[in-house]
């Protein structure tokens, strides 16, 4: 059953607990449990046990942080400011196992003073990992600023193969 409502389930991973939310025929959030900018209780509508679209969303986080998933393929509608949106579609291009940096990114932007900025919309990303916002290191290509913490970021770059400091 899909609903128009908003809606969502929890999915426990290895890299802990993380709540999956759908509006309609999309994905609005994927947020690890605890992490900063975790929604309230009216962005995540109600607990669905029988909904199509979460369980193929479940199935695709779990396969993917099992190693079994390169990227996914789903309806994603983040919600956001444009200049957010923005952010987040070029977080969508980062190629699996690369990373770059949230300077690149304002400069990409043609904003090259808005790294902070950049940053702010990096960390309020509310779909992680399918929009990655783990490939996104500092300037000195240190593991900085994930919203899921920093044990998790370094934990899905080493799965992608990215080799860290």
């Amino acid at each position: 059953m899909t609903d128009i409502a908003a809606r969502h389930r929890t999915v426990a991973t290895p890299l802990g607990e993380y709540t999956v939310a759908a509006e309609g025929a999309a994905i609005t959030g994927i947020w690890r449990r605890d992490q900063a900018h975790f929604p309230g209780p009216d962005r995540l509508g109600t607990d669905a046990a029988d909904d199509a679209l979460l369980d193929e969303a479940t199935a695709q986080l779990l396969a993917y942080i099992a190693g079994e998933r390169e990227e996914f393929d789903l309806p994603l509608d983040p919600r956001g400011t444009d200049f957010q949106r923005r952010v987040w579609s070029l977080l969508a291009e980062i190629p699996r196992g690369s990373t770059t940096t949230y300077g690149r990114i304002a400069r990409t932007l043609d904003v090259p003073r808005a790294s902070q900025a950049v940053g702010g919309a990096v960390g309020s990303n509310p779909i992680s990992i399918a929009i990655p916002c783990h490939r996104v290191l500092s300037s000195t290509g240190a593991v900085t600023g994930y919203a899921g913490g920093e044990e998790t970021k370094r934990a899905l770059l080493t799965l992608e193969g990215v080799e860290l400091p």
